[in-house]
C-alpha cells in the first residue's frame, strides 16, 4: 500500500526490488490492480516497463543496462541491502527517490549499507503497536521435544566432537567469527571432523521422531485451518511433504507449480504448505492462521518474518505460532533469543 502511494505521489518511472520469485509475482499482481503494463525481471521473465518489478538476482544483471531509466527505486525486505541485495546494484541506479520497506530493520550498528543507499529510518512501529489493527492477535506456543535415547546419544557424540574443536579455536583466536572457524577447520582432519559433527548434530535436531509425532498431532488438530510449516532445510521440507502430503515450496519448485500451489492455498483447496526459507518473507495470505516452526535458527529477523506470514489481519482471527524445540539442545537457547526479540509472552505445552 505504501509503495503504491509512493509511485502515485512521485509520478516517475519506478523499479521495485524484491528478494524472491514468490514476491516478484505478488508485487506484480498488486501493482497491476492499480497501474498498467507492469514489467517483470526474474523467474524467466524479461519485460521492462515504466513500473518494473525485479528480483535482487535479476537486478544484478540488469542494473547496468537500465539503471538510468527510473526516478524511484523501492526495495522490499530492505534489511537485505548490502547482503542479498548488493550495494553495487543501488549504486548503478540514478534514482534519487528511494524507499525501503521491511518488517525487521537491522540493528543500528549494522545498518550502514541501508542508510547509505536508501536512507535513515523515517517511520517504524513494533509488533505490539500493530496487533489488533494492522496485525492479527496471536499466541506463541512452545512444545518441548524429547529425543529418543538413541537420538540423544548420537546428538551428544556429534556435538561433543564439534564443541571440543570450537572451544579450542575460540581460546586460540578470541573474537574470531564463524567464517574464520570454518576456514581454519577445513585445514585439518580434526577440524573437518568437527564440522562433520556440527552438521550431524543439526541433522538430528532437524526432524527427530518426536517432532514428527507432534507435527502429526498439530496438523490433525488444525486440519480445517490454513497452516504453514517452516523447516530448517529443504531436505526436511521434502520429508514433511511426502509424509503428510502437503505442498513443498522451495527454490527448486518451478514457477507454474509454485503459483498453482499458492493459489490452491489461498482459495482453501489446500490447507497446508511447507517451506524451509522461500515463504519466510512476503507471502500475503490473510486466511493463514497457524504457523508450525519445526526447525528454526538463531536468526531473530527470520523468525519475525516467519511469524508475520500468519499475522495478516482477518475478521475474528487469532493466529497461533507453535515452536518445536528439542530439550537440552541449542534449539532452546535459539528459541529464547527469538522470543526476546519479539517481546511477547508465551505459553509452553508438553
Amino acid at each position: 500500500m505504501l509503495a503504491v502511494a509512493a509511485i502515485a505521489s512521485t509520478g516517475v518511472a519506478t523499479l521495485c526490488l524484491v528478494p524472491t520469485r514468490v514476491l516478484l509475482d505478488q508485487w506484480a499482481k498488486v501493482l497491476s490492480a492499480h497501474m498498467r503494463d507492469i514489467g517483470r525481471l526474474g523467474d524467466g521473465q524479461r519485460t521492462i516497463a515504466p513500473i518494473t518489478v525485479a528480483t535482487y538476482a535479476s537486478a544484478i544483471t540488469w542494473a547496468p543496462k537500465i539503471g538510468d531509466r527510473f526516478g524511484l527505486v523501492i526495495v522490499d525486505e530492505a534489511h537485505h541491502v548490502g547482503a542479498e541485495c548488493p550495494s553495487e546494484v543501488l549504486e548503478m541506479l540514478v534514482a534519487d527517490a528511494r524507499l525501503g520497506l521491511t518488517a525487521t530493520p537491522p540493528l543500528r550498528e549494522s545498518a550502514g549499507a541501508l542508510e547509505c543507499h536508501i536512507g535513515p529510518v523515517v517511520y517504524s512501529l513494533s509488533i505490539d503497536d500493530l496487533v489488533g489493527d494492522a496485525l492479527a492477535g496471536f499466541d506463541l506456543l512452545t512444545i518441548p521435544i524429547r529425543l529418543t535415547p538413541e537420538e540423544r546419544m548420537r546428538y551428544h557424540a556429534a556435538r561433543s566432537v564439534f564443541a571440543k574443536a570450537f572451544a579450542a579455536f575460540q581460546r586460540a583466536a578470541p573474537g574470531a567469527d564463524w567464517a574464520a572457524f570454518v576456514t581454519a577447520a577445513n585445514r585439518s582432519d580434526e577440524g573437518r571432523a568437527a564440522l562433520a559433527g556440527w552438521r550431524a548434530s543439526k541433522a538430528i535436531l532437524a526432524y527427530p521422531a518426536d517432532k514428527r509425532r507432534v507435527l502429526r498431532e498439530l496438523l490433525r488438530r488444525h486440519s480445517e485451518q490454513r497452516t504453514i510449516i517452516f523447516t530448517g532445510n529443504n531436505a526436511t521440507a521434502y520429508e514433511v511433504a511426502r509424509e503428510f502430503l502437503v505442498y513443498p515450496i522451495t527454490h527448486e519448485i518451478g514457477r507454474t507449480e509454485r503459483a498453482r500451489a499458492l493459489e490452491q492455498f489461498r482459495n482453501g483447496d489446500a490447507n497446508a504448505l511447507v517451506s524451509a526459507q522461500v515463504l519466510d518473507e512476503g507471502l500475503d495470505v490473510p486466511e493463514a492462521e497457524i504457523a508450525i516452526v519445526v526447525g528454526g535458527s538463531g536468526n531473530m529477523r527470520r523468525h519475525v518474518q516467519r511469524i508475520g506470514r500468519v499475522l495478516r489481519p482477518a475478521p475474528g482471527k487469532r493466529a497461533k505460532v507453535y515452536e518445536l524445540a528439542v530439550e537440552g539442545s541449542i534449539e532452546v537457547d535459539q528459541m529464547n533469543r527469538r522470543r526476546r526479540a519479539i517481546g511477547s509472552g508465551a505459553e509452553s505445552y508438553s
